[in-house]
């Protein structure tokens, strides 16, 4: 293997490795904003319990 095809192998390779992180990444953050946003809804839902058993 020359010099310029190791280097463009490697390159490759750590854009594939950089490509693969950043999904995971992604895909944390939404699953963060989803259960953020349930949290979110139960805590008004309950809110709303609250306030119909006192009427």
């Amino acid at each position: 293997m020359t010099v310029a095809a190791h280097r463009i192998a490697t390159t490759i390779a750590m854009l594939l490795a950089l490509a693969l992180g950043l999904s995971s990444c992604g895909n944390t953050i939404l699953g963060i904003g989803n259960d953020l946003g349930n949290a979110v809804d139960a805590t008004q839902d309950a809110g709303r319990s609250v306030a119909n058993s006192v009427r």
